[in-house]
């Protein structure tokens, strides 16, 4: 099977030019993610892909890094950036486990379409709790592929084979809010848009310490 890295710097020029496929959803998605950031926020995005979305949301906040494992997605995200003139956002290769990032500096952490295809959500999950400030929100969407067609399943294990599917996990809306309640978040809002039922958007808030 394909490593996750390979599979999406393999799959990084043809997602580039893919356009969005629910527009709605999308800009949903992002606007009722600015009402929990503000324009001096210092904002983090794991798994950034080619920096469409950080880039958008640029205006609204202090400073945004994206950051993601495939080299190739970083490099049409640092592309993107020169071109459009947003000096606000710098994009990275690596993981949510990177000693750069450091603990209790971020206002917000933003993964998108990320936590069904982490090897360990929980994992990461706590990791974010240590790079939030208290207080400061982990906002996410995820694919619930549960709620799915079962066709879906054993097709996607023979794409995983052949090298067109990366690692993912078949999880639902309670599976994603078990584990930011596991790594100790309050969950603050929980929903899907329009005419994207599995696709689970979560504000989850870092608690202050008391």
């Amino acid at each position: 099977m394909i490593t996750s890295q390979k599979f999406w710097d393999k799959t990084a020029p043809k997602y580039a030019k893919q356009p969005v496929k629910n527009v709605t959803a999308y800009e949903e998605t992002l606007d009722r993610t600015r009402d929990f950031l503000s324009p001096k926020d210092t904002v983090l995005e794991l798994g950034c892909g080619t920096g469409s979305t950080a880039l958008t949301l640029a205006g609204s906040v202090g400073h945004i890094t994206g950051s993601d494992i495939s080299g190739a997605m970083v490099k049409i995200a640092n592309e993107k950036a020169e071109a459009e003139g947003v000096g606000n956002v710098d994009f990275f290769q690596t993981d949510a486990f990177a000693q750069e990032m450091e603990e209790g500096f971020y206002d917000a952490v933003l993964a998108y379409n990320l936590v069904h295809l982490l090897p360990d959500p929980a994992g990461v999950a706590q990791r974010v709790n240590d790079l939030l400030k208290p207080g400061g929100y982990f906002i996410s969407k995820t694919v619930c592929i549960d709620g799915m067609s079962m066709l879906w399943r054993p097709l996607i294990k023979v794409m995983q084979l052949v090298g067109i599917a990366p690692f993912v996990w078949i999880m639902k809306p309670a599976d994603v809010e078990d584990v930011l309640e596991s790594a100790g978040f309050e969950i603050v809002e929980a929903r899907s848009f329009t005419k994207a039922p599995n696709s689970w958007f979560v504000v989850a808030r870092k608690a202050n310490p008391q």
